[in-house]
């Protein structure tokens, strides 16, 4: 979820996903207020949803001679199942909490308890500078790390208290429209910028910030790859928005454990929706 997008990275968001049919461009971004502008796109179309992709094929030959219904699929357990350790998907202090546009925070003001302002590279001021200290120190983990491979990485924006995207947000209301302001900003309690434990990055030499291009920058190719081993995953994937309700973002990093992480990678699982067995969240319910 961005913080200072500007007009300049919306229009690279057109070009980027303009080989599709016209769908409005999401972005878990929440710049300040913009002014008048329209934020149409053209999308590539959304690929099916994991409800589609697992539902039931329909009744056998067999049955269908007979008259008979088909068997009903038996239960699945959510991926994170298989894991020893189990964190609340609720709890805006847990580090598995989900947060979308069906998963307001509860309390939707709520503040973490233990920010700090991480050692590392940081371009953003004042509340943006801090991340609870969970993911402040894996951060500071990880910035050392890719430091150590020659890759110079910058926290851009962390986190943003529920006054700040209540303002965001009604900027975007007021100068669009709500149905255009929520396909760019979060709604006021449903970012996960909010929880403490999401971040967006940079690049160390300031290259593509907030924009499509970013995802060739080495900071962004340096996480994909290796954020894992810290905790983080790219919260919002390549052409997973119709789950995460949010096109790629792969300046967005969000920590879950490096248990977790290291298991979504491993089972080629993209989304945390999907990781833990919740529906898709394209839009506000």
């Amino acid at each position: 979820m961005c913080y200072e997008c500007g007009s300049h990275s919306r229009r690279s968001f057109t070009r980027f996903l303009a080989a599709g049919a016209g769908l409005t461009v999401l972005s878990a971004c929440a710049p300040e207020a913009p002014k008048a502008a329209s934020s149409s796109s053209a999308a590539p179309s959304p690929s099916p949803s994991p409800a589609a992709a697992t539902a039931s094929a329909g009744p056998t030959a067999d049955a269908a001679t007979v008259g008979q219904p088909p068997e009903a699929p038996s239960p699945t357990p959510s991926p994170s199942a298989a894991l020893a350790r189990q964190f609340s998907l609720d709890d805006p202090a847990s580090p598995w909490v989900i947060v979308n546009k069906h998963r307001p925070l509860k309390p939707a003001d709520y503040v973490p308890a233990d920010l700090v302002r991480p050692t590392v590279a940081i371009s953003a001021a004042g509340e943006a500078a801090l991340l609870n200290s969970t993911t402040a120190a894996a951060a500071e983990a990880m910035f050392a790390a890719a430091a150590q491979d020659g890759v110079a990485m910058v926290l851009a924006s962390g986190y943003r208290s529920y006054s700040t995207q209540l303002t965001t947000y009604n900027g975007y209301v007021a100068s669009r429209g709500q149905a255009d302001a929520d396909t760019a900003s979060a709604r006021p309690g449903h970012s996960e910028h909010q929880t403490g434990w999401a971040f967006d990055t940079g690049d160390g030499g300031g290259a593509c910030s907030f924009q499509p291009c970013f995802a060739e920058q080495p900071a962004a190719t340096w996480a994909k790859a290796n954020g894992h081993r810290f905790g983080f995953v790219v919260r919002y994937p390549w052409m997973l928005h119709p789950i995460t309700g949010y096109y790629y973002e792969p300046w967005h990093l969000r920590y879950v454990g490096v248990e977790a992480a290291t298991d979504m990678l491993n089972r080629g699982i993209g989304t945390l929706e999907e990781y833990f067995g919740l529906e898709a969240a394209p839009g506000y319910s």
